[in-house]
């Protein structure tokens, strides 16, 4: 599966962080608990995301990998669902007054993925959708993420945050995700950390089957695997979702 062209990943982020807001103007207050992330509350969501957004759009603008620039004022101002659509735009404009290949800081292990404005492009469609699910989840509006973001989402958790942890602690082990909606990825978790479409061959020890939406629901830890058809060993299942921590 192919990653979304750039001007389509920056739609996807617009429409998922409108849909995050969303689903906070119609939840019982701003202080309800996330569900997805304990001990937040959907000012917290709000919070964070917007100051994401706004920190990106800095190392955007920045266009310096060598370098984490000084992130300046994030806190929220006025309005939160204002404050958090104008975070919105001021990571939009900073991505498209660049294009997708002008090279940025980045926090994740360039084996994984570039140090580009388009990967982090691409990464911010997770961080916003994964984020619009918290808040319709806290308001009970719950929709599966859109297809396109969930194919590609399960790749990129793979590749970038999975990749980016390091060396796995536990026994070797390879994973089979299956999407029924789409296609399938082996990842294999060894001393040397997590490597995407293996080269090498070998039988999985644990098989996850699921729609693409929760794949990367479950990898995010929104979801337990034992809500997914799973083949194999769950145990290894177990100890990648307490090793994966990703907010």
């Amino acid at each position: 599966m192919q990653t979304p062209p750039f001007d389509e990943l920056l739609s996807l982020i617009d429409a998922r962080s409108s849909a995050l807001r969303s689903a906070v103007a119609v939840a019982p207050g701003i202080d309800v608990s996330v569900p997805g992330c304990p001990d937040w509350t959907l000012f917290d969501l709000v919070d964070h995301l917007g100051a994401v957004q706004r920190a990106w759009a800095v190392i955007v603008t920045a266009a310096d990998p060598s370098v984490h620039p000084d992130l300046g004022e994030r806190e929220v101002e006025g309005e939160l669902l204002e404050w958090s659509a104008e975070s919105t735009s001021l990571l939009l404009a900073a991505l498209r007054a660049v294009g997708p290949d002008s090279p940025a800081w980045a926090w994740w292990d360039s084996d994984g993925a570039p140090h580009t404005s388009g990967a982090i492009a691409r990464h911010q469609v997770q961080e916003a959708a994964v984020h619009a699910f918290d808040a319709q989840e806290a308001a009970g509006v719950v929709e599966p993420l859109p297809g396109v973001i969930a194919v590609d989402g399960v790749g990129e958790f793979l590749a970038v945050p999975l990749r980016s942890l390091g060396e796995w602690p536990h026994r070797p082990a390879r994973i089979r995700f299956d999407a029924t909606d789409g296609p399938s990825w082996t990842v294999d978790l060894t001393a040397t950390g997590a490597v995407l479409d293996p080269a090498a061959s070998g039988e999985p020890v644990a098989t996850v089957r699921a729609p693409a939406s929760d794949l990367v629901l479950a990898l995010y830890g929104r979801k337990p695997y034992d809500d997914l058809d799973v083949d194999g060993d769950r145990d290894v299942l177990r100890e990648l979702r307490e090793w994966a921590v990703v907010d």
